[in-house]
C-alpha cells in the first residue's frame, strides 16, 4: 500500500520569518505558516490561532513544528486541527516552563513599558540570550531582527505573557541544553541537544533527522497493513 508523504506546517518564533527553517531537510510536503498582522492590539490568541489555521485541512493529517513563540501557536492550532500532530523547538508548553520574570510581567504589566526595538538595538545581548555563534549565525538573527515589525512583537510579547498553556496536549519537544530564554524547557523534552535558543539554525541537521524519524514511524503502522 502506497503512504502518503507526511505534510510538515512550520511556525518560526517571534518576529522570526522561513529564514530559520532554510537549513532542515525534511522528507515529505513543507509549509510555512507566515505570520498575520494582528487584526487589532487585543486579538485573542485563539481568534488569531483560528485564521492561522486556515490554510491547514481539518481532514489532513499533519505535523506542526513551533519554534519558541511559534510552539504556543503550534499548540492553538492544533485544537482546531485533532489529525495534526505538534513538535515544540526550543518552546514552552504552560507559563510554570518562562523565567520568573514573565510571571512577573503578568502581575504588573511590565511588558508593556519594554520597547520592542530594545533587541535589535542591542544585537550582541540579544546573541547571548539566543546562545548563537558568531558568523553567519549571528547574521541571520541580526537581519531577522532589525526585520522584525514592532507592533507584532508588542502584541506577541503581550499575548505570551496572559497565555495559560495547553499543557493537556500531547507534544513531542526539542530543546536546546543551553536555552537561555526558555532554561527549564530542556527538562521537559524527549530531545536535548547541545546548543542555546536557535538550536532550529545550529542544529538543524539533527532535528532534521528527528523529524523525518517520527514522520517515518508515524507511517509505519499504515504501511504494514
Amino acid at each position: 500500500m502506497e503512504v502518503a508523504p507526511p505534510v510538515f506546517y512550520l511556525i518560526s518564533g517571534l518576529g522570526a520569518d522561513e529564514r530559520v527553517f532554510q537549513f532542515l531537510r525534511l522528507r515529505g510536503e513543507v509549509h510555512v505558516l507566515r505570520w498575520l498582522p494582528p487584526q487589532h492590539p487585543r486579538e485573542p490568541l485563539p481568534h488569531y490561532a483560528a485564521r492561522l489555521a486556515a490554510v491547514v485541512p481539518v481532514a489532513q493529517a499533519c505535523w506542526l513544528v513551533g519554534v519558541s513563540f511559534g510552539g504556543v501557536l503550534a499548540l492553538e492550532v492544533a485544537q482546531l486541527r485533532p489529525l495534526a500532530r505538534v513538535v515544540l523547538v526550543s518552546s514552552f508548553a504552560g507559563p510554570a516552563e518562562l523565567p520568573w520574570v514573565a510571571g512577573l510581567a503578568r502581575a504588573t504589566g511590565l511588558h508593556h513599558l519594554l520597547p520592542p526595538q530594545l533587541l535589535p538595538r542591542l544585537p550582541r545581548l540579544a546573541q547571548w540570550f539566543f546562545g548563537v555563534k558568531n558568523g553567519s549565525e549571528y547574521q541571520l538573527l541580526r537581519q531577522i531582527l532589525q526585520d522584525t515589525d514592532p507592533n507584532f512583537t508588542r502584541w506577541a510579547i503581550a499575548r505570551l505573557v496572559q497565555w495559560l498553556g495547553r499543557a493537556q496536549t500531547p507534544v513531542v519537544r526539542i530543546h536546546g541544553t543551553s536555552d537561555r530564554l526558555l532554561p527549564k524547557g530542556a527538562a521537559r523534552s524527549q530531545y536535548r541537544l547541545p546548543g542555546g535558543h536557535l538550536i532550529i539554525v545550529s542544529r538543524a541537521a539533527e532535528i532534521s533527522r528527528i523529524l523525518n524519524q517520527l514522520s517515518a514511524a508515524e507511517a509505519a503502522p499504515a504501511e504494514s497493513t
